[in-house]
């Protein structure tokens, strides 16, 4: 291992939590072509078991420090061309552990444009900064009367040349900076102001109009809506030390670089100039940079939301293969219904108008009972949009009067989120060529219900909106972290391999969008995969691909009992093994507990195969194929309870997480309109994560603590006291217009009410400057 890969391996594994030597194996598991699903699934033994959220940070910290170590090598190659590296100064670059110190190393033999300095210098005024900063005694205008030119024609002119020249050496002194950043990443303070004139214009922002806080502890949703604010021209935005108490200290450190020890005229000269650095160039580099650090530390807090939200919608629980009757809601261009068989295989479709204008309530109930019996539909999945309360009590009407004999399904509030985006794709056009584009949206709801996680691999995670300022941040940095989350979610669950659709494959480790195409091409044209090596007849699937995609991808009933299971094919072997010391069928033993239970994984490791790997493989041929998301659960809301004016504070409701923030949880109660259970009202105790509490799709009971019908806000509570007064900054109600309970996704935020409003309005700007609107589906 060479000095530079140990240095990486040891910073790393002390950012995740492990041992250097299982870095590097990792990182040369990962440079072989292995996918992280692959790795944190069957290399235990050489990772020591790292998980995958484990293997994606050291995934990006490898990325990242390889890069370190590029710039590193580049800049130590351009100082040695120019012959001015020191041995303390390579010792310097060698210990740099961020770009950021290493690039203040660089600043003194960076390349630049010509400066003040440079012509200063040029004009021969260097001597004189040097016989200032010698004798402190002599009037630094008397020693400038000496170094007058045709170019520098005033005692002015000269002093003002060397503070040039000293305030560009201030500029590049790489301890300084680091002094001053230390300092400032420890005590700046973010300040917003509103400019003169945009108080109406951006009443949306009026808790920021004067506001200052600690940049070290802002949150992530405030610093996102700052910087928004700032980005529409609403406020103006200064990071810098207490004016007070903090920049007379940044002053002071100044100083002291310079070595100024008392107040002779060239101390009071240099104390001039020490200010002067800190206005014109010192404060401006450490804003920038402070921002910069402020801007990625508010994105990653907020694309980390946006995934763990993610997550937890696309391992939703699953309804499961049972015929479902997808109902789109609408008024005007009336309802939208498509009824899919087990396998989700569109079956037959319908308009009905049961609403306004046209009122055909008969009509409609008939259509409905005509689709439920002759598709013996088993779930009825209703969009959440507008009319989705009227179309749920039309759905109650017609199940009291199914004919005898018709069995009754079971009704279920689904979110719209991203529907209408994957109707219009190029996906569905292909898939329903000759179904309107507002029929494939009902096709989607339905399907959601049954698998959540294999219809919205469809639609860019992007479009299903559970995150905050999700079109603020770093768009390449969230589609990558995005599409980690998607692949992880797809790979934990596995898939059918005759059942899956092409872009439910491309998320399985090892394969894409090509191969995937090319899977189900050649099961369309020879059938249904016998065996998991049939993988291999596929056109462009060499062994790698196979080897990092075969265990997640599942065959029932195959020739093969194992490869209905996540055991490997690699590892066949080993669970013949075990069989074959239980002295029964394979077919047997499979999901039988008490067959295995008298077995030691010890007795089956061998040179290739170590225990880690063993006890997986006795823990599903346990549970073979075993579905890693919960059971299917609804919840009920309160009959009578349609909408915002229906609530009344002190109510005790059921209902479904929609979106976690970093302040708090939305919560869909059925009326139209999501409530907020801000973090201090989650628990009885101190949250600091709302995830530690809930997660998207989760069902709570809550309690109504406020109810504001003019602005739609409804404030809840999850606490058994039935709530307190949130935190001064608290935001006390929801955004959301539409819901979800199978699969929940959270919606789009009203504006709020100017300052002048009163204090609920100015406690509520919070929660609705998180998230812009999305649209509907």
């Amino acid at each position: 291992m060479t000095a530079v890969t140990d240095r990486i391996a040891r910073t790393i594994a002390s950012d995740i939590g492990a041992r250097p030597e299982q870095v590097s194996a990792t990182v040369a598991l990962l440079d072989g072509g292995d996918t992280v699903p692959f790795v944190a699934r069957y290399r235990k033994e050489a990772t020591g078991g790292l998980d995958d959220a484990q293997l994606r940070q050291l995934a990006e910290r490898l990325d990242y420090l390889r890069e370190l170590e590029k710039r590193r090598a580049s800049i130590l190659g351009e100082i040695t061309s120019q012959g001015k590296l020191t041995d303390d100064l390579a010792r310097a670059i060698a210990q740099a552990d961020t770009k950021a110190v290493l690039e203040d190393l660089y600043l003194p033999f960076k390349p630049k444009r010509r400066t003040k300095a440079m012509i200063a210098r040029e004009n021969g005024l260097e001597p004189l900064l040097r016989a200032i900063l010698a004798d402190r005694r002599a009037e630094p205008k008397l020693l400038a009367s000496g170094y007058l030119s045709e170019a520098v024609e005033t005692e002015k002119d000269a002093l003002n040349g060397a503070r040039d020249i000293l305030v560009e050496e201030l500029g590049e002194n790489a301890k300084l900076l680091g002094r001053l950043r230390q300092i400032l990443q420890q005590e700046a303070l973010i300040t917003a102001r509103v400019i003169k004139g945009k108080e109406d214009a951006g009443a949306k922002f009026s808790d920021y109009f004067d506001h200052s806080e600690k940049w070290a502890t802002i949150p992530s949703h405030r610093a996102l809506a700052i910087l928004r604010a700032s980005k529409e021209e609403i406020v103006s935005v200064d990071i810098g030390p207490d004016p007070e108490t903090g920049l007379p200290r940044i002053l002071d450190i100044i100083a002291a670089e310079i070595g100024i020890p008392g107040q002779s005229p060239g101390d009071l000269w240099l104390r001039e100039v020490a200010t002067w650095a800190w206005k014109v160039k010192l404060s401006l580099s450490m804003f920038i940079e402070l921002m910069a650090d402020l801007r990625k530390r508010a994105h990653d807090a907020a694309i980390d939301v946006f995934a763990r939200n993610l997550r937890d919608l696309l391992l939703a629980a699953p309804a499961g293969p049972r015929a479902t009757l997808g109902l789109d809601p609408g008024i005007r261009t009336g309802c939208k219904i498509a009824v899919v068989d087990e396998t989700g295989k569109l079956l037959d479709t319908a308009t009905i108008y049961p609403f306004q204008p046209r009122n055909d309530l008969r009509g409609s109930e008939e259509t409905l009972k005509h689709l439920i019996a002759k598709h013996g539909v088993a779930l009825i999945a209703i969009g959440n949009g507008t009319a989705s309360r009227e179309s749920e009590r039309l759905v109650g009407d017609v199940l009291k009067h199914l004919p005898a004999g018709v069995t009754r399904p079971t009704p279920v509030i689904v979110s719209e989120a991203g529907a209408s985006v994957y109707s219009a794709s190029e996906l569905a056009s292909r898939e329903f060529p000759d179904i309107d584009v507002s029929l494939r949206g009902a096709v989607s709801i339905a399907r959601r219900l049954q698998d959540p996680l294999a219809e919205l691999v469809k639609i860019e995670p992007q479009a299903i909106g559970v995150g905050q300022y999700q079109h603020d941040v770093d768009q390449r940095r969230l589609e990558q972290s995005l599409a980690a989350v998607v692949e992880d979610a797809v790979n934990a669950v596995g898939v059918d391999l005759n059942m899956a659709s092409a872009p439910l494959l491309s998320h399985i480790a090892g394969l894409g969008p090509s191969l995937a195409q090319a899977i189900v091409a050649h099961r369309d044209a020879n059938g249904a995969f016998a065996s998991r090596k049939a993988l291999l007849k596929v056109a462009g699937l060499g062994p790698k691909a196979f080897q990092q995609c075969a265990g997640f991808l599942r065959i029932n009933d195959g020739s093969e009992p194992l490869d209905a299971s996540s055991v490997h094919p690699e590892a066949y072997g080993v669970a013949r093994k075990i069989v074959q010391a239980c002295g029964r069928d394979i077919r047997a033993i499979m999901g039988d507990e008490s067959a295995l239970s008298g077995l030691r994984a010890e007795q089956f490791v061998d040179e290739t195969f170590g225990l880690p790997t063993v006890r997986d493989i006795l823990s599903e041929l346990e549970k073979p194929g075993r579905d890693p998301r919960p059971s299917f659960k609804t919840a009920t809301f309160a009959e009578g309870i349609d909408a915002i004016t229906d609530l009344k504070p002190g109510m005790s409701l059921e209902g479904t997480v929609t979106n976690v923030a970093a302040f708090g949880a939305f919560v869909d109660i059925g009326v139209h309109q999501d409530g907020l259970v801000h973090v201090s009202q989650l628990a009885d105790r101190f949250v600091k994560d709302p995830h530690e509490v809930v997660k998207a799709g989760d069902v709570v009971r809550v309690r109504v603590t406020e109810v504001d019908v003019p602005r739609k806000r409804i404030g809840l509570s999850m606490r058994k006291d039935g709530g307190g007064t949130p935190a001064p900054d608290a935001p006390k109600s929801g955004k959301s217009k539409h819901t979800q309970r199978s699969a929940p996704a959270p919606k789009s935020v009203p504006k709020p009410a100017p300052a002048s409003q009163g204090a609920f309005g100015s406690a509520l700007a919070e929660a609705l400057k998180q998230s812009p609107k999305t649209p509907r589906g």
